[in-house]
C-alpha cells in the first residue's frame, strides 16, 4: 500500500511539471519518426518478396540483409566482432510417422490428436492407458502410472509442469487435455497440420522418450468411454473409477540443422556507456501456409521491427548532431520468436553485452493495428503496456511521464494481470530478459482477425497511430538512456515459467 501511494505521488509531481519538463532535443529527434518512413520500410519488409520471413528460410535471411544494410547506412556499429549478425543453429525436427491406437480405434494425427512431446522409436509400443486427471499426490496415490500412458486433465494448468510430474512418477507418456471445447482444439490441430511439412524448430537436444499426445476434451471422453463431466468429477475425486484402456503408439523422428541469425546494431554511449539499453522486436514470421499463401506479417511483427528501425535512426541522427546518449543502446531484431522465443533466448544465454549491465529491455511486438477491444471505441489512441512494474517501481512511472509529456496515448494495462488468460506476458521476447531480472516494457496493440493469417498486410496498418506509439517508445527510451541512475530492480519476478 505504501508503495502505491509513493508511486501516485511521483506521478502527480511529474504531471505538475509536464510543460516545463519537455525536452526540446528529444522532441526534435522524435519528430524524425514519420508515417512515410514507417510505411516505406514496412512495405518492403512485409512484401511477398520476403515470403513470410520464416525462420531459417530465404525470406528471413533477405529481411536480415535488409536490416543490416539499413543499420550500416545510418551509421550504427555491428557489435558482433564488427558484424551485425549473431548466428546460431536450430534443429528442425520432422515427424516421419506418428501413430496412436486406443483399443480398436485408430486415431489420426493432427485431427484426433496433436503430438506435443518427443521421442524416436524403432518399433511400436503397447501400454495400458490409465486416467489420472490431476497430477497431484492424492491422485497419484490412487492410480499406478508406472510404465503406463497417462490421461491428464490439464485445463488451466501448465502442461509442461504436469507432464514432468507424471514422467518423474515413472509414466511412459501422456494423453493430455489442455483446453475445453472441440473448436479450440481444432484450431490448434489445423495449425499443426499446416506446419507439419516444415517440422518443428528448436534448440538441439538429445532425444527424450516422452510421447505426449494432446486431444480435445470430447476425444478424451470418447477414449475412456465416458463423458466430459464424468472425467472432470473423477479428476477431482477418484480417477481410479475410470476404466483403463489399451494403447499402441509409435513416434519416428527426422532431424536436420538450420542456420538463422539475430540482427543487432549498436550505438555507444558517453559517460555511462558500460550500461546498455536493449530495444527489441522480432523480424521473423510464419512463412507460407499449406495453401501457398504468404503470411506477410505486417503487424506481427513488421510493425515492431520498422518501429525499431525508425527509433534507431532517430538516435543515430541525434548522435551525429552531438547528442549521443549517456548509456549505450543495442537495437536487437531477433529471429525465431514464432517458434518459441528462440532468438531472444539465444541472446539472453549468449549475450553480446553482460546481462548485469543491461538496464532495460523495451520490446515492441505488434503496434500497427487496432484490436477487438478498441475497434468500435471513440478514442482509439491506445497501446497495451505489459510488464512495466513487475521488476522496477520506477519503470512504469517513467513511461507514464513520457506519455503524459509528449504523446497522450491511453496506456492500457489489462493484459498485465498475472491471471490474464491470453498469457500475453509470456508470448514475446521481453520474457527472456525479464527472467534474468532485467526490467522490461512490452508494447502491444492486441489481436485482430488477421493475426497469424495471410491477411495481415500493410494496407491495414494504422500508420498515424503507429507513429505516435513509436514516438512514445522513443521518448521513454531517450529518458532511460540519459537519466542519472538506471532503473532499480526492486521488485520480484513472479512469472518465471512459461
Amino acid at each position: 500500500m505504501k508503495k502505491r501511494y509513493l508511486l501516485a505521488g511521483a506521478m502527480a509531481y511529474l504531471m505538475s511539471w509536464q510543460v516545463s519538463a519537455q525536452d526540446a532535443t528529444a522532441i526534435k529527434y522524435a519528430s524524425t519518426i514519420t508515417e512515410a518512413d514507417l510505411e516505406e520500410y514496412l512495405t518492403y519488409l512485409a512484401s511477398d518478396e520476403m515470403e513470410g520471413r520464416e525462420t531459417g528460410e530465404k525470406g528471413q535471411k533477405m529481411a536480415a540483409e535488409y536490416l543490416v544494410n539499413f543499420y550500416k547506412e545510418i551509421g550504427l556499429d555491428g557489435p558482433v566482432d564488427g558484424d551485425y549478425l549473431q548466428k546460431f543453429e536450430l534443429a528442425n525436427v520432422k515427424w516421419g510417422d506418428i501413430s496412436l491406437k486406443i483399443g480398436n480405434q485408430k486415431l489420426t494425427n493432427n485431427e484426433d490428436f496433436v503430438f506435443i512431446g518427443d521421442g524416436n522409436m524403432r518399433r511400436s509400443e503397447k501400454k495400458d492407458l490409465v486416467f489420472l486427471g490431476l497430477a497431484n499426490e492424492e491422485n497419484l496415490s490412487k492410480v499406478d502410472v508406472k510404465d503406463k500412458l497417462v490421461g491428464i486433465w490439464a485445463i488451466g494448468g501448465r502442461a509442461q509442469n504436469v507432464i514432468q510430474d507424471i514422467m518423474d512418477a515413472g509414466a511412459a507418456g501422456a494423453v493430455i487435455v489442455t483446453m475445453e471445447g472441440q473448436a479450440n482444439f481444432d484450431r490448434i490441430a489445423n495449425r499443426y497440420k499446416a506446419l507439419s511439412g516444415r517440422g518443428r524448430l528448436g534448440f538441439d537436444s538429445e532425444d527424450k522418450q516422452q510421447p505426449v499426445f494432446m486431444v480435445s476434451s470430447n476425444k478424451m471422453a470418447e477414449i475412456f468411454d465416458s463423458s466430459v463431466e464424468e472425467l472432470k468429477e473423477a479428476a477431482k475425486n477418484d480417477p481410479s473409477v475410470i476404466k483403463s484402456q489399451k494403447a499402441t503408439f509409435q513416434v519416428k523422428k527426422n532431424k536436420e540443422m538450420v542456420g538463422t541469425e539475430n540482427v543487432m546494431a549498436y550505438l555507444e554511449g558517453t559517460d555511462k556507456k558500460e550500461e546498455v539499453l536493449v530495444i527489441s522486436s522480432h523480424y521473423d514470421h510464419i512463412g507460407i501456409d499449406s495453401q501457398g499463401r504468404i503470411n506477410n506479417g505486417a503487424d506481427d511483427d513488421g510493425s515492431g521491427t520498422v518501429s525499431v528501425m525508425e527509433i534507431a535512426q532517430a538516435f543515430a541522427k541525434a548522435a551525429e548532431d552531438g547528442h549521443r546518449p549517456r548509456r549505450s543502446i543495442l537495437f536487437l531484431n531477433v529471429t525465431g520468436e514464432e517458434k518459441g522465443l528462440l532468438g531472444s533466448q539465444y541472446y539472453a544465454e549468449n549475450p553480446i553485452f553482460p546481462l548485469e549491465n543491461t538496464v532495460n529491455n523495451i520490446n515492441i511486438d505488434m503496434v500497427g493495428r487496432i484490436d477487438y477491444e478498441y475497434q468500435d471505441a471513440e478514442d482509439q489512441d491506445y497501446v497495451y503496456v505489459i510488464g512495466s512494474e513487475m521488476l522496477s517501481s520506477h519503470l512504469k512511472t517513467i513511461n507514464e511521464y513520457n506519455n503524459i509529456t509528449y504523446t497522450g496515448l491511453k496506456l492500457d494495462y489489462r493484459y498485465d494481470a498475472e491471471d490474464d488468460p491470453n498469457r500475453f506476458y509470456y508470448r514475446s521476447d521481453h520474457y527472456n530478459f525479464a527472467k534474468h531480472d532485467i526490467p522490461v516494457i512490452f508494447f502491444f496493440n492486441g489481436v485482430h482477425d488477421d493475426y497469424h493469417q495471410h491477411t495481415d498486410t500493410v494496407d491495414k496498418i494504422e500508420f498515424p497511430l503507429m507513429t505516435k506509439r513509436a514516438r512514445l517508445i522513443f521518448h521513454t527510451s531517450w529518458d532511460l538512456a540519459n537519466r542519472d541512475e538506471r532503473t532499480p530492480v526492486d521488485g520480484t519476478n513472479t512469472r518465471t515459467d512459461r
